[in-house]
């Protein structure tokens, strides 16, 4: 053995955690990801993705058209699980065609891609989550459009940034006096890249493959997901053959190889399923299963690496989150609220995780629900940072309001692991 082998082996047990236990980790967080969860993802994201090719992006016409009903519609599209709902209205906000409260409703309403982990692993604390989000969320944005709330003020606060952050450099008024001033602006948001950055054929052929065998262990996965809560969330063993345990481990660790393979190299060969972009409508139904595949492999990615973070950090740190969750009290949820000011899903996913393994109460949990924004936030950032920085800012206010109420009010309140 090398002196090199010696310094890897010796690492790990160092810091508390064997190699062969370490390995393990990785392997059964690589399989168990996306099994628990990116499999539901999958489902999730191509109903809603269909029905905007079925409609022909009449959701979005009907949310231009109808202003009484903005607010609580900007609060069902942030209701779908992960971000896709919430970002459509982002653009309609910079096209000047919604109310700002529609924008605050959306985002408080978001659950994000850390819902699929409480919908996997905890589905009744993900009604109960979701729900006090959504009425929070529908209040809070008729509010702002009938009453403002204070918004001259905060958008006074955060004057300084004022020049969006586009090639353009397009200023915008105030958010109080009147929104974007870029109502025209279509863009990036819809942009798409070519059929490959590369010349490469075969590359896209290849690509194609393995997307069609990500739906393949995808439908695989999710017949074993719904199995293994069915059968209340057993150790499966890791083996491999045509028993329940060989295609839950068959499909995890296939699946999650596809995802990555999908979403570092082939989002250059098949770009028109680029996830992260905004789609009013599809042009063909192949597009939203491409569309769904890669939206699911950056929630794959995502997910993976929360499981790796928290496994690791009870392993080698022996972390006790339950118990430093239960000795801060009101400052559980409070923290809850002030994770969700962080755009994307990473840390969320990670807070996710942690609740579902019951390390931290539900107050916090439905205070982290209401606040953050997912990535819906990002292309509002991109084209109107100012209005970003006021809305992420306004969806933490009814989050801190119901965390701590559920801590006084409901202090006991935990749906943990499988709970239906």
């Amino acid at each position: 053995m090398t002196a090199s082998s010696h310094t890897l082996g010796a690492l790990p047990a160092a810091l508390g955690i064997g190699v062969e236990d370490a390995l393990d980790v990785l392997v059964f967080s690589v399989r168990d990801g996306f099994v628990q969860v990116s499999a539901f993802v999958a489902v999730t994201v191509l109903v809603f993705s269909y029905v905007q090719y079925r409609t022909d992006g009449r959701i979005v016409t009907y949310l231009e058209n109808n202003e009484r009903m903005q607010p609580l519609a900007g609060a069902l599209l942030g209701l779908t699980p992960g971000c896709g709902g919430a970002i459509i209205a982002m653009p309609l906000y910079i096209r000047g065609t919604v109310s700002f409260g529609t924008v605050v409703a959306a985002l408080a309403a978001t659950a994000g891609d850390s819902a699929f982990v409480i919908l996997a692993l905890a589905p009744e604390a993900a009604l109960y989550a979701y729900g006090l989000a959504f009425v929070a969320a529908v209040l809070f944005g008729y509010a702002i459009d009938l009453w403002g709330l204070g918004i001259g003020r905060v958008d006074a606060a955060v004057r300084r940034i004022g020049r969006p952050v586009t090639d353009g450099g397009f200023r915008t008024r105030s958010v109080a006096a009147g929104g974007p001033s870029v109502p025209d602006f279509e863009g990036g948001a819809h942009a798409e890249h070519g059929d490959g950055d590369s010349a490469d054929t075969r590359m896209v052929t290849l690509t194609h493959g393995v997307h069609v065998l990500w739906w393949v262990v995808a439908v695989a996965g999710l017949l074993a997901g719904v199995t293994y809560l069915v059968r209340g969330a057993p150790d499966v063993p890791l083996t491999v053959g045509l028993t329940f345990a060989g295609v839950f481990t068959v499909a995890g660790l296939t699946g999650t190889l596809a995802s990555f393979y999908l979403h570092f190299v082939g989002r250059h060969y098949i770009g028109a399923g680029a996830a992260g972009r905004i789609r009013d409508d599809f042009t063909s139904a192949y597009a939203t299963f491409q569309h769904a595949a890669m939206e699911t492999s950056m929630v794959t990615v995502w997910v993976i690496a929360a499981y790796l973070i928290y496994e690791y950090s009870i392993a080698v740190f022996g972390i006790e989150i339950a118990a430093i969750a239960a000795s801060v009290g009101v400052l559980a949820p409070v923290g809850g609220a002030l994770l969700g000011l962080i755009p994307g899903c990473a840390p969320q996913i990670v807070f996710a995780e942690i609740y579902a393994e019951g390390g931290l109460p539900f107050s916090a949990l439905a205070a982290n629900a209401v606040s953050q924004d997912g990535d819906a936030l990002f292309p509002l950032l991109a084209i109107d940072a100012k209005a970003a920085v006021v809305a992420t800012i306004y969806t933490t206010i009814p989050a801190l309001v119901v965390g701590v109420a559920l801590h006084y009010l409901w202090p006991h309140a935990q749906f943990g692991f499988g709970v239906i």
